[in-house]
């Protein structure tokens, strides 16, 4: 099966104050040092997977840069990678490439290099259309300087583009929540991924926000239930506009589904390289292998060895439930009993109590899905079911 290949680019301009992902602001001294090392892994590619006992498919055919904001190195840099992944893996001619862009970084050095470099996908971390919401979080753009991308890409030839909203932001109201999906159903793009702002120890206004501070406009963040409901408004406005929830998150027109994530979600092989990149591959004696990269730029840098976790038959069972739950089209619990007979038999009490309390529901005689309930509250579904492990 061919690879899905992730690159991890954890540089930005600023870090917006919602961010929780292992990114920050670094000195360009460190870009190609990171890059050496990063080329570096990818060259090893094989001989860590051989050290694992992994199959590792040459053939690729989805390849993903994300951030941070990759749009941050030169174009050296980025070509770079560019060659050294061809150099070691077979890309096929229809693959799906996608990078990561905050809008603003976009030179038209880089636009041309990535229609070079045979990008044909673009994923804009636009968040909001509404210019005082973006600032609030730290975002350096403005809602033209979206619309002004999308069309220089497209005039590129770069027609395959996803826009990102958060739902919860600072000083964010029904009516400027409208605006933005009108914006964004507007521009015509054939993608789309909605959020709801998450408050955890991970992001300072996270922090913020649970020590009932007002530093960050935290006192400006809307309620849990507002939150919600501007979530559902997306859902419903999006799929009245032919852009269809197909994943908790994620929207697209026919065909314009990612297929880098669709990898994760339907446990397919991926191999990232950089900063906090994770991997999947299949064992050649047992089920599978993950593995992941530190989050720490530095002890990336100074090749700490990956963490590596062998995934069990319980995990593999686990992981088909609640990666399958993110589809709209759910997991065919027949396949899972087929699979995993024993283990499924004690998942079925509590996919039963899922199911009365409607949180999940019967897509059809042999599928399961969660319900519009079930995705507001997906995290606890999913908590549920794997808290069945047998001990």
């Amino acid at each position: 099966m061919p690879l899905g290949l992730y690159i991890a680019v954890p540089f930005c301009r600023t870090k917006c104050s919602y961010c929780n992902f292992a990114s920050d602001v670094f000195s360009r001294a460190v870009f190609d040092n990171y890059i050496k090392r990063l080329c570096a892994e990818i060259e090893h590619s094989t001989r860590n997977a051989e050290q694992m006992r992994a199959s590792l498919d040459r053939y690729v055919d989805s390849i993903y840069f994300g951030g941070g904001t990759p749009t941050l190195l030169n174009v050296a840099q980025l070509e770079h990678v560019f060659v050294t992944i061809r150099q070691n893996f077979q890309v096929e001619k229809e693959a799906e490439i996608t990078v990561e862009c905050a809008p603003g970084t976009l030179s038209g050095e880089m636009l041309e290099a990535l229609v070079r470099c045979g990008v044909n996908r673009v994923s804009l971390g636009v968040q909001s259309f509404i210019d005082k919401e973006a600032a609030s979080v730290g975002r350096l753009h403005k809602g033209q300087t979206v619309l002004d991308d999308i069309a220089r890409l497209r005039a590129a030839g770069i027609t395959n583009i996803n826009v990102d909203l958060i739902a919860g932001l600072p000083h964010q109201t029904r009516e400027s929540w409208e605006n933005s999906l009108e914006q964004l159903i507007s521009t015509g793009v054939p993608h789309a991924s909605v959020y709801m702002l998450e408050v955890d120890e991970d992001s300072r206004l996270g922090r913020e926000l649970m020590a009932g501070g007002q530093k960050y406009h935290a006192h400006f963040v809307p309620d849990e239930d507002l939150t919600a409901d501007l979530y559902e408004i997306a859902r419903d406005r999006l799929n009245a506009a032919g852009i269809s929830q197909y994943e908790i998150s994620n929207f697209a027109r026919a065909g314009f589904e990612s297929k880098h994530n669709l990898k994760y979600w339907t446990r397919q092989p991926y191999l990232g390289f950089g900063a906090d990149a994770h991997s999947m591959l299949p064992l050649r004696d047992g089920e599978a292998v993950r593995f992941s990269n530190s989050e720490s730029l530095e002890k990336y840098l100074a090749c700490e060895p990956a963490s590596t976790v062998q995934v069990d038959q319980q995990m593999a069972l686990e992981e088909r439930l609640f990666l399958g739950l993110r589809l709209n089209r759910g997991v065919d619990i027949q396949y899972l009993q087929q699979e995993f007979p024993e283990l499924f038999a004690a998942q079925k009490p509590v996919i039963s109590e899922l199911m009365d309390s409607g949180m999940l529901e019967q897509h059809d005689s042999v599928r399961i899905r969660l319900s519009s309930r079930g995705r507001l509250l997906s995290n606890e579904v999913f908590q549920r079911l794997l808290a069945t492990a047998p001990a």
